[in-house]
């Protein structure tokens, strides 16, 4: 199966977007959306899938990303500013990550031991969460420059709710990287943009 297409890409890039809307709305609301929570938490976990679609559980847990995305798309402006830069940092950062074996092992690392508590606990498990929380913590966050996450102080400050953000972010860059493996650049996101957005009605449609 060719990877490499823009089904592909854009179906990756609305796992970017749909982290970015999660942190958004944990960061605001103190709550996200439960079937985009589980398609993005569960895309961490799947290292080996048999389509890039397959990464989130199917279409349907990417309405969230594909919708928000799309919103983007139509516009020139940023309708979600924080969401933007979210999403745009997440692509910066990992053009550092894939340089740094040290940090790709201590994820991988902690993916496994992830899926292990996964079979224990349930996906959305507490334990789970955090300790996705601690390896984006360890890794990501190490790099420069920081994300800084715009929200509510009372749900920030919540032990809780920081490790569903941290978890999402780490969700992002995994689709990030996901991303540059079907063949997605920054400079397409700008000269194919009615061609991603056309991919983005044809993908909403089938859900």
């Amino acid at each position: 199966m060719e990877l490499k297409t823009l089904t592909n890409q854009t179906i990756a890039l609305a796992g970017v977007a749909q982290a970015a809307a999660l942190v958004q709305q944990l960061a605001t609301t103190g709550t996200a959306d439960t079937e985009a929570m589980e398609a993005s938490i569960g895309s961490v976990l799947k290292i080996d899938s048999d389509s890039v679609i397959d990464v989130y559980g199917g279409l349907s847990g990417l309405t969230l990303g594909l919708t928000q995305l799309n919103k983007q798309m139509l516009s020139y402006k940023h309708v979600n500013p924080d969401q933007a830069r979210y999403a745009a940092t997440l692509v910066f950062l990992e053009n550092q990550l894939s340089n740094r074996k040290d940090l790709l092992k201590t994820i991988q690392t902690g993916v496994y031991k992830a899926q292990a508590q996964t079979e224990h606990f349930g996906l959305l498990h507490d334990n789970v969460l955090a300790n996705l929380a601690d390896v984006y913590a360890n890794t990501i966050s190490t790099l420069q420059p920081k994300i800084m996450v715009n929200g509510v102080p009372g749900h920030l400050s919540r032990r809780e709710t920081a490790d569903k953000i941290r978890a999402c972010l780490l969700a992002g860059m995994r689709s990030v990287i996901l991303w540059r493996q079907c063949g997605g650049r920054r400079w397409k996101l700008l000269f194919n943009r009615k061609t991603i957005q056309k991919e983005l009605e044809n993908l909403l449609a089938q859900i």
